[in-house]
């Protein structure tokens, strides 16, 4: 039996499998698929091959590394199985990876014979671009191309399917005691993903559900509480367990992510904000460290404000675990959405303006001071939402002055995330979608995202990496119009572009010379005086044009000395430690 798992990629509020990142839905079909069917031969595809293969877009570059692997084409026509994965649930900006669409996916698999899956978040249907409603139309088309549709997970309906088809509902879930196996066993197709080994970041599951959702409901535009009704906790023994069999393959990046808040992890349920539970956190990195002492990522993702803003004592507890088992550059994804009070009530939002800075103050007495990888410990960041109802103008100007204060304040943000909302089925939001700001406020929420962008993000960025920090293990990932882009390997890495071309697929160290709003300007380190070109010489601190048209007519340099002599003996202590000659 021939099994082909196509990975659309997936994004979604609790759950991210972008490359460089591998998500969980292919590593569990995997597994199940393995443990179902030992007979089974299951190739691990991407839609980046299909691409590739049906459109002659260059595919990925690291694909073909086991010799002899077979062509995408020939996997697929001789697929008695074909398992597509996708759904994009939380759109941003990816830098090397584009996730695919139902509509793009069923162009490609229309032809071939195999019985024809749908799984993970993309039955809901996948967001196009912020403000979108999702229509029945994709999901009528996915209805049309594929056999089966599956609504609950994915991993327990091919379970059944590949036992006895008749026995399969698309409808099931299954628990932690039944995936635990399924996980296991799919460690191994990481060997299959295109970043592996050195780029990958495994994302691990602990939790699914929302915690508050199951005191007082979910916000609403969230898709988390529509799939996952009830709150479940992933038994620490497990996730060591997968960790330890990823680890052994060789992967070294991870980060525990596939939840709504790292700080409810197995915390007591009361109503909005739930009671943390520091003893279990400690113990599951505890775990995780023992079976992977060498690993080189090990972040988290989201995290709810009010939980850390109600109970300090125990949320410094955590943090402080994190920072202990954990690498620098972790960052803890805040969802305020709104600081208008109004909003927050009307579409039951996380946490108020006032827990959210309360949370983020935490973090920074915790986290902020800077790794050897060149990043803060520890920082939070800051999801936000425009286009909810209820929002006015004013409601914009409440946002753009909560963040102003964090700025104002001397506190550190790692990011900040605007989003317009999407309108899902099932979700809270569905019913409320003619309340949807989008359109009206179009002009509004475009002059507050520059302005977020110019008055807050720029001044952040460079309180975060001021000129003259050093980025460790920056990996270039795509070149383009002249510069590199590349990012070190985490939760939400920054990205650096590097102002010249140099070999991909290669970690450098680089110095920071520069900001713009988002992203960040560095050249590699140590800069080679002697070769360098001079477009690049000008980044150098205390350089500029004039001095690197001097250095290029007094080249070669026989020594430091001599160079200092030329640029001056008062650049020594900014240059000397990042130049060769």
């Amino acid at each position: 039996m021939i099994v082909a798992i196509i990975d659309g990629y997936t994004d979604e509020p609790a759950g991210l499998g972008v490359p460089p990142y591998m998500g969980i839905y292919p590593r569990y079909a995997y597994g199940t698929i393995k443990k179902a069917r030992k007979d089974a031969l299951i190739f691990y595809l991407t839609i980046d091959d299909l691409r590739a293969t049906f459109e002659g877009e260059k595919g990925v570059a690291t694909r073909n590394k086991t010799p002899n692997f077979p062509k995408t084409r020939e996997i697929l026509e001789k697929a008695s199985l074909i398992v597509y994965i996708g759904g994009l649930h939380t759109p941003g900006k990816y830098l090397s990876a584009v996730p695919s669409q139902v509509e793009e996916v069923a162009r490609f698999l229309r032809p071939f014979g195999g019985i024809k899956v749908l799984g993970g978040p993309a039955f809901m249907g996948s967001a196009h671009a912020g403000g979108t409603r999702i229509t029945s139309r994709e999901l009528l088309l996915a209805q049309s191309v594929f056999d089966h549709v599956v609504y609950g997970d994915l991993e327990a309906f091919l379970f059944d399917y590949l036992r006895n088809p008749k026995d399969a509902d698309p409808f099931r879930f299954r628990d932690y005691s039944e995936l635990r196996d399924y996980a296991i066993l799919g460690a191994e197709v990481v060997r299959q993903f295109p970043d592996f080994p050195d780029f990958v970041i495994v994302e691990i599951e602990t939790q699914r559900g929302c915690p508050k959702a199951m005191g007082i409901g979910g916000c609403s535009f969230c898709t988390e509480p529509v799939r996952y009704k009830t709150v479940e906790d992933r038994p620490i023994e497990d996730v060591v367990a997968e960790v330890k069999a990823l680890y052994g393959l060789g992967v070294r990046h991870f980060r525990v992510g596939r939840q709504s808040c790292i700080f409810s992890y197995m915390a007591k349920p009361n109503g909005r904000v739930p009671v943390p539970n520091p003893e279990a956190i400690e113990k599951l990195f505890a775990g995780i460290r023992s079976v992977a002492p060498d690993v080189k990522t090990l972040h988290v993702d989201n995290a709810n404000p009010a939980v850390i803003a109600n109970y300090p004592e125990e949320s410094l507890r955590i943090a402080k675990t994190l920072i202990k088992y954990g690498t620098p550059g972790n960052v803890v994804a805040f969802g305020l959405e709104s600081a208008d009070p109004k909003v927050a009530k009307l579409n039951n939002l996380n946490a108020t303006a006032e827990e959210t800075y309360e949370a983020v103050k935490l973090l920074n007495e915790v986290g902020a001071r800077r790794g050897p990888n060149g990043m803060p410990w520890l920082l939070p960041g800051i999801n936000i939402i425009f286009g909810l109802p209820g929002e006015t103008k004013r409601s914009y100007e409440m946002t753009f002055q909560f963040l102003k204060k964090l700025l104002d304040d001397g506190l550190m943000v790692r990011r900040i995330n605007i989003r317009q909302v999407v309108v899902f089925p099932g979700t809270p939001l569905w019913h409320m979608r003619n309340r949807v700001k989008t359109e009206k406020h179009g002009k509004l929420i475009q002059h507050y995202r520059y302005k977020i962008r110019h008055e807050i993000d720029l001044p952040m960025l460079k309180r975060v990496v001021p000129v003259g920090t050093v980025l460790r293990d920056v990996r270039a990932e795509v070149f383009d119009n002249g510069l590199t882009y590349g990012r070190q390997i985490g939760s939400y890495p920054l990205i650096v572009g590097i102002p010249k071309e140099v070999p991909l697929n290669r970690f450098y160290n680089v110095l920071i010379v520069d900001h713009g709003f988002r992203s960040i300007t560095g050249i590699p380190i140590p800069v080679d005086i002697n070769r360098e070109s001079p477009k690049l010489l000008q980044y150098l601190p205390g350089i500029g044009k004039k001095t690197a048209v001097k250095i290029l007519s007094k080249r070669p340099f026989k020594n430091k000395d001599e160079f200092f002599s030329v640029v001056g003996e008062d650049k020594r202590e900014m240059l000397g430690g990042i130049i060769r000659l």
